[in-house]
């Protein structure tokens, strides 16, 4: 126990606590993903190393129909996601920081009401929203994507204004005394200033694109837009083979690569003073 109190430095109780919840975290993933390639039928019992279930000739996740078909969708969502989040996020985070009149404390309570809601509650809502006040659209691929945009918004406004209220409006106002339009202001100083938190609100969205299963789900219409999510849910109960482990796992790999990068971006352009030097040299 002594070992543990550490009175000279931090409490270890702290690092093994952490390191318990990692591990708890992480190993039925890895289990999972183990299992991803296995060379028999089983998602229990281990039977030698294959990647069949990825490249076999049948049953795999690059030759099932089906298994192409949600990825390829899941995908597709993320893209639209991202790219209708990021920008309508980024425009609305500037608006948000920049509002000096009345109502917006209002407007900033609606925007982060989605982060707040149980999910299931705004699957349902968004259901009765196509079905009953926008019958045109119903559900679908584009009932899809706005259900999803709609949530990750305000994930992406909360990063960029984190941004916008660290460094402040020095840069701007410098910009300005120096003789540059509002427009330049805007797409010469701002924007690479909040270039690591539109990469961070990228990969976010994206992630949550992904992942997101129940809003996805109310919101599908037919066989054609099932995401992996879906899938999953759909078939884990059943018998599957090792083809669901191996789609869950690309599904996964795939989060993993964008966030890898976002990091890797974030950690080149974060530096508020790295920042400030590619913006003086464009204005």
């Amino acid at each position: 126990m002594s070992w543990l109190r550490n009175p000279w430095g931090e409490p270890r109780v702290l690092a093994v606590v952490t390191g318990l919840y990692i591990l708890w975290s992480i190993v039925p993933v890895a289990i999972a993903v183990l299992f991803a390639f296995n060379n028999g039928r089983s998602r229990t019992t281990w039977q030698g190393f294959s990647v069949r279930w990825f490249t076999g000739a049948t049953g795999s996740v690059f030759h099932d129909p089906e298994l192409q078909g949600a990825l390829k969708h899941t995908l597709i969502l993320a893209v639209i996601c991202v790219g209708l989040a990021v920008p309508l996020g980024v425009a609305l985070a500037l608006g948000l920081q920049r509002w000096r009149g009345p109502g917006g404390g209002t407007i900033n309570t609606v925007m982060l009401l989605p982060l707040v809601t149980p999910e299931i509650v705004m699957g349902v809502a968004l259901l009765l929203l196509f079905l009953r006040v926008f019958p045109n659209i119903g559900l679908g691929t584009p009932a899809q994507a706005i259900g999803q945009v709609t949530f990750t918004l305000s994930y992406v406004v909360v990063i960029v204004r984190g941004r916008l209220t660290s460094i402040g409006r020095e840069y701007e106002e410098a910009a300005a005394d120096l003789g540059a339009p509002p427009r330049d202001q805007l797409l010469r100083v701002v924007l690479p200033l909040l270039a690591p938190a539109i990469i961070a609100g990228a990969a976010v969205a994206f992630a949550l694109s992904i992942d997101d299963f129940v809003v996805t789900q109310y919101l599908s219409s037919d066989a054609s837009t099932t995401t992996v999510s879906m899938l999953l849910y759909a078939s884990a109960r059943g018998a599957p083979t090792p083809a669901l482990n191996a789609i869950a796992t690309v599904a996964l790999l795939i989060t993993l690569a964008t966030l890898a990068l976002a990091f890797v971006v974030y950690r080149r352009f974060a530096s508020g003073k790295e920042a400030a030097q590619v913006a003086a040299l464009e204005v």
